[in-house]
C-alpha cells in the first residue's frame, strides 16, 4: 500500500492560526493559509490518504524553529516542509527587545536546512517570503520595518535556491492587494493576515507549488 503523503506547515502565528494541539481533526489545522492548502489538497489527494501537520507556534523566530526542529519535524518524517518565518525576528530586533540583540535569523535558518538535507535527503522544501504591510507596527517605524524585512526576503529566497527549495513569493502580491483595498484588510495590524489575507496566501502557495518542479508531487 502506497505510503501516505506528509504535508508539514512550520512557522509562527502566522501558522499556528490557533491550531488544536490534540488529534480533534476539526481544529488540528487551525485557521491559518494551512487549514486551506490542507483542504484544497487533502480533497484532490484523496486516494492517497494525505496527512497535514501544522506545527507553528505564536512568537517563535527562526532559532526557535530549529530549537524544536527534531521533535516538530524530523520525527513527523514528512514528504514536504513548508515554512514561513521571520517577522518576529524583526520585531525582537525594531521593539529593542534583548533576545533581538544579535540577528540570527539568516544562521539559524541555514541551520535547519542543513539539518533537513542531512536527514530527510527526498523532502521537497517550500520556504514562504515573509512580508509585512505599511499599517499597525510595522507603519509606525516603517523604513527600519521596510528594509529588514527586505534584507530577509533576499536572504530566504537566497537559501532556497542553494538548497533546492521552492520560493514562494508573497510581499508583492499583498502589496498589489493594496490596489483593491487598505492594507488592514489583508493584514490587520500589518503583519497578522485576515481571513483575506491568508486566502492570498494559500493562493499563492498553490499556484507556486504546483507549477513547480514539485508539480510531480501533486
Amino acid at each position: 500500500m502506497e505510503k501516505n503523503r506528509v504535508v508539514l506547515f512550520q512557522g509562527d502565528s502566522i501558522t499556528d492560526g490557533a491550531r488544536g494541539r490534540t488529534d480533534d481533526p476539526n481544529h488540528i489545522l487551525g485557521h491559518s493559509y494551512a487549514y486551506l492548502i490542507g483542504a484544497r489538497l487533502g480533497f484532490e489527494w484523496a486516494e492517497h490518504r494525505p496527512v497535514f501537520y501544522n506545527r507553528g507556534i505564536s512568537g517563535n523566530r527562526a532559532s526557535d524553529l530549529y530549537a524544536r526542529w527534531n521533535e516538530d519535524a524530523i520525527s513527523l518524517s514528512p514528504d514536504l516542509i513548508s515554512i514561513l518565518i521571520g517577522v518576529n525576528d524583526a520585531w525582537r530586533t525594531m521593539s529593542g527587545n534583548p533576545s533581538g540583540v544579535t540577528d540570527r535569523f539568516e544562521r539559524a535558518y541555514r541551520h535547519l536546512l542543513e539539518e533537513t538535507r542531512e536527514v530527510l535527503p527526498d523532502a521537497a522544501l517550500v520556504l514562504c517570503e515573509p512580508f509585512v504591510l505599511n499599517t499597525g507596527a510595522p507603519g509606525q517605524n516603517w523604513e527600519a520595518w521596510s528594509e529588514k524585512m527586505a534584507a530577509y526576503r533576499r536572504t530566504v529566497r537566497a537559501l532556497a535556491e542553494q538548497y533546492g527549495a521552492v520560493f514562494v513569493p508573497l510581499q508583492e502580491a499583498f502589496d498589489e492587494a493594496c490596489g483593491r483595498a487598505e492594507a488592514r484588510y489583508w493584514l490587520w495590524d500589518g503583519v497578522h493576515p485576515t481571513a483575506a489575507g491568508h486566502e492570498l496566501i494559500a493562493k499563492q502557495w498553490l499556484d507556486t507549488v504546483l507549477r513547480s518542479k514539485l508539480a510531480c508531487f501533486s
